[in-house]
């Protein structure tokens, strides 16, 4: 379990740097408090923690604070964050961002990690395996000092140091947890500082833990820098100024320790996090524990595409470009990630994908998506252009479309048109095309996994363009299937493979089935093999009539070619049987739709007798299918996937 951890995290350390803005995202200490003993349900324990790692960023992005529970009994997860109250909330992201990567390092240990701080000077995080949310000291508290002695008077500078951080602790209690300000004593020697209580430590709590602060960070002077990192609080000299001082502070030594000191608004950018050190750390922690060879060269050549390319973008050009991903440039939210509209300096518009930080399904999505993607180029697949490996988060930069996704025609259908006849078909011979290169003319021979109404999106001309590759699969020449975890929608799944894990490329065919029924019928499958509600059962029993006409969206309104709409669907149906070897090539299915080839009889798609629904839903890679629950025998169970392989 600890060797799939590091594999899942390894390109976050390889490839992290900082920005050229990290907001005081210098690290302080990183303090993991592992157990000799094994963690009870260790894999359940790191699952919580990933869910409370998700969960403490919208809390920190909506009030700069988070408090997370996650999981029950020994296997709870407590998290909690925040930043320090000087710094701007896209500066707090930020520090976040790259606290919550880091913090993953806890994760190493061969018996496991019980809880992990982390002090950033512009944020904490902390999690544990109790709840610590009102603690103000613990056994674990650090001071940390500088490495350079004051080169002058060293003890007037102790005397400023040590007044200033008292004033400080005196006032942040009175003063919601937070004060910061300067003092310029004697030979002009000035000394700034900062103290902060956590948001939960408050009164007494946050008096007691700034004492205990002020006594142990007297041991750093004459250190020209000081810190008392303890579990209710963070204390903080320098004699650089590491804040803005857009708020004006009185002179605290001059004054005789007076209430002089007050909140600074902003934050100054104070330093880099090296990626030296991150890589050492990785690299040395990495090589103690055993890697699979092939995903070692896979990470490298990723690398190595990136920065022999001009792949590579700035995350600086990337944030700006969005206006710092405001909810405005928004364009939508999938499974992997949301996406957001950016305009380049140079005027081009394109469109970024922010991948979830959630499990191993973000290494395999940006590894697809950049080296085995980035590679081919066809009219109808959107066109990576480009990614960032080189801040806090990895994003993934496309072509920018305009007209959003089949799935806004056809499900949200706000501020839209309905799609006429012409684009329709225009729309279903794109992806036909574009899967038909994907699978038998490209260099490499890809398997899509993923193809439904929001992964076809339309430009300007309402082209077809298949996206998001992170489900991808490379299929070998010499290869009759893969044998792989189960991925994809439910709904658009062909039924060999939903069973057996059986891949081939006519596992996209049958989704291509799927997508044509929709797109004709405009109305979504909601229902899987079912007997009753599937508009598939529904398009076959029209065909058994020789009425499929009655299968076209009303909202036509009768503007098609009854003979061209019976084409399509017999075709959508051919695609769906519930024979793999009886669905056609893609590439025979484009000339179905461009020539007047006689069109086969399909056989019976596959259907479910127990007409159990299962709605439409992304199921990531590795994930487990259970059949219903009525099934309950081994025979019923036979029987059933019996019925989901073979028409009756």
């Amino acid at each position: 379990m600890s060797n799939f951890i590091l594999l899942l995290f390894l390109p976050l350390f390889l490839f992290l740097k900082s920005a050229c803005s990290d907001p005081r995202a210098t690290q302080a200490a990183f303090i993991c408090r592992n157990d000799t003993t094994q963690i009870p349900e260790r894999q359940t324990f790191i699952s919580n923690f990933l869910a409370a790692m998700n969960a403490v960023t919208p809390q920190i992005a909506a009030r700069r604070y988070a408090s997370v529970v996650t999981g029950t009994g020994n296997v709870t997860v407590f998290a909690f964050g925040e930043c320090m109250k000087d710094v701007s909330k896209t500066d707090c992201d930020q520090c976040f961002a790259q606290c919550k990567i880091k913090i993953l390092g806890c994760l190493q240990f061969v018996k496991g990690t019980r809880g992990g701080r982390l002090f950033f000077d512009g944020c904490y995080l902390r999690h544990d395996d109790f709840d610590f949310f009102n603690q103000s000291l613990s056994s674990e508290d650090r001071t940390v000092c500088g490495d350079r002695d004051f080169g002058r008077n060293r003890t007037v500078f102790k005397d400023n140091a040590l007044r200033l951080v008292r004033n400080l602790s005196s006032l942040a209690p009175r003063n919601d947890g937070f004060s910061a300000g300067f003092v310029v004593g004697e030979g002009n020697v000035s000394v700034y500082g900062l103290a902060q209580c956590w948001e939960f430590v408050k009164g007494p709590g946050c008096e007691e833990c700034l004492a205990d602060a002020v006594k142990r960070i007297g041991s750093c002077t004459p250190k020209e820098e000081g810190r008392a990192l303890n579990a209710g609080c963070y204390l903080r000299y320098s004699t650089q100024k590491f804040y803005d001082n857009n708020t004006v502070t009185d002179d605290a030594g001059r004054n005789g320790g007076r209430r002089s000191l007050a909140i600074i608004l902003t934050v100054t950018f104070a330093a880099v996090l090296t990626i030296s050190a991150v890589a050492f750390f990785a690299r040395k922690k990495i090589l103690t524990r055993r890697k699979a060879a092939s995903e070692k060269k896979q990470f490298g050549a990723l690398f190595a595409t990136v920065n022999k390319s001009q792949l590579n973008f700035s995350y600086e050009v990337l944030e700006k470009a969005t206006n710092y991903f405001h909810d405005t440039n928004k364009l939508g939210q999938g499974g992997s990630g949301s996406v957001y509209k950016g305009v380049l300096p140079d005027g081009n518009v394109i469109a970024i994908k922010r991948l979830f930080f959630n499990a191993r399904q973000w290494v395999d999505h940006f590894f697809n998506e950049v080296n085995l993607i980035s590679g081919i180029h066809h009219k109808n697949l959107l066109k990576l252009l480009g990614c960032s490996i080189t801040g806090p988060e990895s994003l993934l930069v496309y072509e920018y479309v305009p007209n959003q996704s089949l799935h806004d025609y056809f499900i949200v259908k706000n501020n839209v048109e309905p799609l006429r006849w012409d684009l329709r078909y225009k729309i279903i011979l794109g992806t036909a095309e574009g899967l038909a290169y994907l699978h038998e003319e490209s260099k490499l021979r890809i398997i899509h996994r993923d193809i439904k109404l929001s992964n076809i999106l339309l430009d300007e001309e309402f082209n077809a363009k298949i996206a998001d590759f992170g489900l991808a699969r490379m299929f070998p020449e010499d290869k009759t299937h893969i044998s792989t975890a189960i991925a994809g929608t439910l709904g658009y799944m062909a039924p060999e493979y939903v069973v057996r894990g059986m891949l081939t490329e006519k596992a996209d065919v049958y989704s291509f089935g799927v997508l044509v029924i929709e797109i004709i019928s405009g109305r979504r499958n909601n229902s899987v093999f079912s007997s009753s509600t599937s508009i598939l059962k529904m398009t076959w029993d029209l065909y058994g009539t020789c009425r499929l006409r009655e299968a076209v969206d009303p909202l036509l309104e009768g503007k098609f070619e009854n003979e061209e709409a019976s084409r399509l669907l017999q075709i959508g149906l051919l695609c769906m049987q519930a024979s793999a070897e009886l669905r056609p090539a893609m590439s025979l299915v484009v000339k179905m739709l461009t020539e007047n080839l006689e069109i086969p009889q399909p056989t019976q798609p596959p259907f479910l007798n127990s007409g159990s629904a299962v709605l439409n839903r992304t199921i990531p890679s590795g994930s487990l299918i259970s059949l219903p629950a009525e099934s309950n025998t081994q025979s019923s169970k036979n029987s059933m996937i019996q019925s989901w392989i073979e028409p009756r």
